[in-house]
C-alpha cells in the first residue's frame, strides 16, 4: 500500500487491515521524556519551534523511544499566527497567552497575509528534516489547530474554560465572528498544503476546545470552516483527522465535518462514539491519567477498549487527550507494547 516500513498507522486511517492496532499519542514527543526535559533546559518552547533540527530531534526521539507507529511534528498550534505578527507567549502550566486580545474589526484586518513559506518556513524545513531523519520507517503526522480554537485563544486571550468572550462575539456580533474564522479558515488551509507539500503523511485538525458548544452552536458557528478545510484537503490519498476533546454531545454535527478520522476522548465509550460517526475511522481513547496508575489498571483499561473495538478495522490506538507531564515514559512504552502485541496475537 505505501513505501514506509511500518504503514499500519495508515492502513488504520483508511479502515484496511492491519498487524496489530496502531498506536500513537498525541504530545508524545513531549515534558515527560527526558530528552525533551534535555531540550528544554536550554531552549524555550518557541526557540525549539523555531529551530528545525530541534524540533526534529524532538519529534524522532520521541519515535524511537517509545515505539510508536506514528511521528507527530513537533510544533505549536498558534506558529502561524504568531508568524504574522500576533503578539503572544507560551507560558508554562497555561499556555498560549495573548498580549491583546481581538475586539474589533481592525484587529481581525491584521490576521490576513499569511504565507506558510515567509510566516513559519522554519515548520516546514522541520517536516522535510523529519521525514529525511524517519527514513520512510513510520508515517509523520502534520497538524494545525482548527479555526474555532484558535479563535477561542485570539478573542479569550488565554486558556479558559468558559469561553465567555468567544461565545459573546459569536452570539452578539455574528459578522464580527465570521470574519475571524473565515480568515482564521484560510491560514489553517494555506498551513496544512504547506505541511503537505513538505513531506507529512497524514493532517491532524485540532479543535480542542470546540466540546464546549452545544451541538446547535457547533453547528451554526463552526461546522462550515471545518468542512471548508477538509474539503480543501480532501482527494490527496492523506488521511485527515478531526480531534476535540468533550464532543460526546456534538460527535454527530462533527460527523458531518467530512473526515477520515475522528479522535475521541474517554468521557464516551469507544463503541458509543463509534456507532455515531459511521463511517470512519476512530482515534483514541484512553483517559490520559491512567498511565499514572499501575501496569495492571493500565492493561484492564486498553484491553477495555480494544474488546469494544473488536477487531474492527479503522481504530488507531491513543490517548483521549495529550500526555500528562507527570507520566512516566515507561509506563507508555509498556502500553504502546501491549496494545501492539495483544492485538497482533488476535490477527
Amino acid at each position: 500500500m505505501t513505501g514506509f516500513e511500518n504503514d499500519n498507522f495508515l492502513r488504520a486511517c483508511w479502515r484496511k487491515e492491519t498487524e496489530y492496532t496502531p498506536v500513537w499519542f498525541m504530545r508524545q514527543a513531549g515534558r515527560y521524556l527526558e530528552s525533551y526535559q534535555k531540550v528544554r533546559a536550554k531552549h524555550d518552547v518557541l526557540t525549539i519551534c523555531k529551530t528545525p533540527e530541534l524540533s526534529a530531534k524532538i519529534t524522532t526521539d520521541a519515535v524511537s523511544e517509545l515505539g510508536v507507529d506514528a511521528g507527530i511534528l513537533f510544533a505549536d498550534i498558534m506558529l502561524p499566527l504568531e508568524g504574522i505578527g500576533v503578539k503572544l507567549k507560551l507560558v508554562d502550566g497555561v499556555g498560549p497567552v495573548i498580549e491583546r486580545p481581538i475586539e474589533n474589526q481592525k484587529q481581525i484586518e491584521r490576521l490576513s497575509g499569511f504565507s506558510p513559506q515567509e510566516h513559519v518556513p522554519y515548520v516546514l524545513d522541520a517536516v522535510r528534516l523529519i521525514k529525511h531523519q524517519l527514513r520512510e520507517k513510520v508515517p509523520l503526522i502534520g497538524f494545525s489547530g482548527a479555526p474555532f480554537t484558535l479563535a477561542s485563544y485570539l478573542i479569550e486571550g488565554s486558556p479558559s474554560r468558559e469561553f465567555t468572550r468567544t461565545k459573546k462575539m459569536m452570539y452578539d456580533q455574528p459578522e464580527l465572528w465570521n470574519q475571524v474564522l473565515s480568515k482564521l479558515s484560510r491560514i489553517v488551509t494555506s498551513y496544512l498544503l504547506a505541511q503537505v507539500k513538505a513531506g507529512v503523511d497524514a493532517v491532524m485538525l485540532f479543535d480542542s476546545w470546540s466540546g464546549c458548544l452545544s451541538p446547535a452552536d457547533y453547528r451554526d458557528f463552526v461546522l462550515p470552516y471545518n468542512q471548508e478545510i477538509l474539503a480543501d484537503l480532501s482527494g490527496r490519498n492523506l488521511p485527515r483527522i478531526l480531534f476535540g476533546v468533550g464532543t460526546a454531545g456534538i460527535l454527530k454535527e462533527m460527523r458531518e465535518a467530512g473526515s477520515d478520522a475522528f479522535g475521541v476522548d474517554w468521557r464516551l465509550p469507544i463503541d458509543n462514539a463509534w456507532a455515531v460517526l459511521g463511517e470512519a475511522a476512530i482515534q483514541g481513547n484512553l483517559d490520559p491519567a491512567t498511565l499514572l496508575a499501575s501496569d495492571k489498571l493500565i492493561e484492564q483499561r486498553a484491553e477495555d477498549i480494544l474488546g469494544r473495538v473488536g477487531g474492527k478495522p479503522g481504530h488507531i490506538f491513543n490517548l483521549g487527550h495529550g500526555v500528562l507531564p507527570e507520566t512516566k515514559p515507561e509506563k507508555a512504552r509498556r502500553l504502546v507494547q501491549f496494545v501492539q502485541q495483544s492485538t497482533r496475537n488476535r490477527r
